[in-house]
């Protein structure tokens, strides 16, 4: 069984890992989990209120495929834990690594975006991070892999989820019917704006 763990703070964004989740656990029987700092509770910034099964600190990489940082406000707050140890470890065991919208922030102060493509909500949304990956950053509102990294910015939860399972080796007609289905708004959307 595929296992999976997501990494929540206080004011977690709701929707940026809710379709990753869901479609892995329901339709791909992965076993998901979520973490916070100290294992507490944290209120999403929607309101949700979420208890998760783990601690930050409980995370064992050895019973894990996939770790997905969910963005939200707190990364950049002051306050929030420093993943580098965890994340660079996790590289190094060929954990899959994805992050998405500030997320992605929190790869790049590890250091595991140096050396891979990526993307973000913007290159100023990486730049103060220090990280030497910079010329790599691709300005592309989609989810970006690369070497089983997986970045995207907070407005692309589709083809984040999208690169999310192929990077663990998921990429059948049944996804591609479901992505497309949740994508689909967007270019009839799209299609109906420029017509009128």
């Amino acid at each position: 069984m595929t296992r999976a763990i997501t990494i929540l703070t206080e004011n977690f964004a709701d929707w940026e890992t809710a379709l990753i989740n869901s479609t892995a656990r329901l339709y791909y029987g992965f076993y998901t989990q979520f973490a916070t700092p100290g294992g507490l509770p944290v209120t999403s910034s929607g309101g949700m209120l979420v208890t998760p099964q783990l601690a930050l600190e409980e995370i064992n990489l050895e019973e894990l495929d996939l770790l997905m940082v969910c963005g939200g406000s707190h990364w950049q707050s002051g306050k929030a834990p420093d993943l580098g140890p965890l994340l660079r470890a996790a590289r190094d065991k060929n954990v899959v690594l994805a992050g998405i919208c500030d997320g992605t922030r929190v790869l790049a102060q590890a250091g595991v975006l140096d050396t891979v493509r990526h993307t973000s909500n913007s290159t100023d949304n990486l730049a103060s991070t220090g990280y030497a990956g910079a010329a790599l950053y691709q300005d592309v509102p989609w989810a970006v892999a690369d070497q089983r990294i997986i970045t995207a910015p907070g407005t692309a939860p589709v083809t984040f989820t999208r690169e999310v399972l192929r990077a663990l080796g998921i990429a059948d007609d049944n996804l591609a019917a479901y992505l497309a289905m949740h994508g689909a708004e967007h270019g009839q959307a799209d299609r109906a704006h420029l017509a009128a």
